[in-house]
Formats: structure tokens, sequence, C-alpha cells
């Protein structure tokens, strides 16, 4: 299903549940790795109730950094112990029922256009793919720090052929011009995203090395006299929003 469709699809199951009176504008402070579900579930969103939406991206790490530092912000998707953080400061509320599950994202292995797709079908094979990778390039944000300590264990040091980037938009952006046996590891939806342009999806982590990172989506603390965040978390959690994640990659995560 492509995007347009998927948006008219959206717009069409939910523009009988949301109503268009009172348009404001909603400021959604985001994690990257939800964007290919999050963008055509707040277009729909958009045109169903009126509203609209102001879309921002960062890591996990700067959404704390820029919302503890008062940034402003309606709604903000990240992991859950980022919203934690942000509770503790006041700057969401602290009802735990007012927060929305957008889902799980894993981690993949992305190679430039035209590279033989290398083997990580267990774990031996992975280890191998990134000792004989000539550059290995991820992130500093949730999955770089997973991808550390994973290294570690592995008894893998990359650190001499290693490339960082703030976040994973940044390092499949690198892939995507990359040179040689370079291998990116980031979330397995920044690598879809850029599929189209000729980024190779590898797959996914062995299910033995993999790790979920969940994202969930709560409203400021400020008081919201339009209603139009309220609303936006009332659309997030509709089965036609669940459905748009599910096709983009993002996976419910388990109860």
């Amino acid at each position: 299903m492509t995007i347009k469709t998927m948006t008219a699809a959206l717009v069409a199951l939910l523009s009988l549940g949301l109503q268009a009176a009172g348009a404001a504008q909603v400021r959604v402070l985001s994690a990257g790795a939800v964007e290919p579900g999050l963008r055509p579930v707040l277009a729909a969103f958009e045109a169903a109730s009126g509203h609209r939406v102001t879309l921002s991206f960062a890591s996990a790490p700067q959404i704390r950094e820029r919302v503890v530092g008062g940034a402003a912000f309606d709604v903000v998707i990240a992991p859950p112990g980022v919203l934690d953080d942000l509770q503790a400061s006041a700057r969401i509320p602290g009802d735990s029922a007012q927060r929305v599950g957008i889902g799980r994202v894993g981690i993949g292995v992305a190679v430039r256009p035209g590279e033989p797709l290398p083997d990580i079908s267990s774990t031996e094979a992975f280890k191998r793919t990134l000792r004989e990778a000539e550059s290995v390039v991820y992130n500093r944000a949730s999955t770089g720090l997973y991808l550390e300590t994973l290294l570690k264990r592995l008894g893998l040091d990359l650190q001499a052929k290693s490339t960082r980037y703030p976040d994973g938009a940044s390092v499949m952006a690198h892939v995507l011009r990359g040179r040689g046996r370079e291998v990116g590891l980031g979330a397995t939806t920044e690598i879809l995203l850029l599929r189209d342009q000729g980024l190779q999806f590898v797959g996914p982590l062995p299910a033995e090395l993999q790790s979920f990172t969940s994202y969930v989506a709560a409203s400021s603390a400020a008081p919201d006299t339009s209603g139009a965040a309220p609303a936006l978390l009332r659309h997030l959690a509709s089965p036609a929003a669940r459905a748009a994640f599910v096709a983009a990659g993002i996976t419910p995560a388990p109860d």
C-alpha cells in the first residue's frame, strides 16, 4: 500500500469520529524511527479534523534535552524511559493512562546501492560481516546505545572503523551515498524509508541479538483549550492508525 493510498483510507475511516470545529495547530515532537508510519497518520488527522500539525524529529536524548530545556510542544512521541523523565520534570501529565502506545521498532542492517548483500543469518555470520566490513555506521541514540553494549558482548572492537551520528536518519543518508563494504545499523523503519532511493535492507538482526525500542505518545502538561492534542492522541490509538503503523514496520508492543 502506498502512502497516498494509506492516507486516503485513514481519512475515510476516521473522518466520522473527528470534528473540524475549532481548528488549531498541534506541535508534535517525535523520535525519527516512527516517521514512515507517523506521516500518513498525521496527514489523515489533519484532513479529517481541520487541525494543523507541525512535526519535528529528534533523537531520544535530544527530545529529553529539548523538552526539559523548555521547548514548546503539544504531543511528544518517544521511548517510555524518556517520557518517565519528562513526567518527573512535570513536562507531561503524571497519569500514565494518558499515554498512547505507538508500537516498537527493531534494528536492521543496510548496505549501499549495488553492494552485494552480506550474510547476517546467524550470530557468527553477523560477526563475520562486521569484521569484514570496511566501515560500520550507527547512531548515538537509543539504537546506538544498545549496539555499543552488543558489540562488546560479541567481542568486537570496531571503534577504528566506526562512524557515529546523533540520529538514525543521518546514518542511513551516509550509507546511501557510501562506498565499498560499508554496513549501516539502525532502526528498520529508517532503512525502509530510503529503500526506494536504492538503500538496501539486508534484514533484521538475528533473533538472538535483536532489540526492540518502544515508542509512546503523550500530551504536554500545559493547558490545552483547543482539545486538539487529546483528539490527536485518540486518533493515534484508533484501529486505522495502528494499521498504518504496522504497514510501515512499526509492530504492536506486547502486552
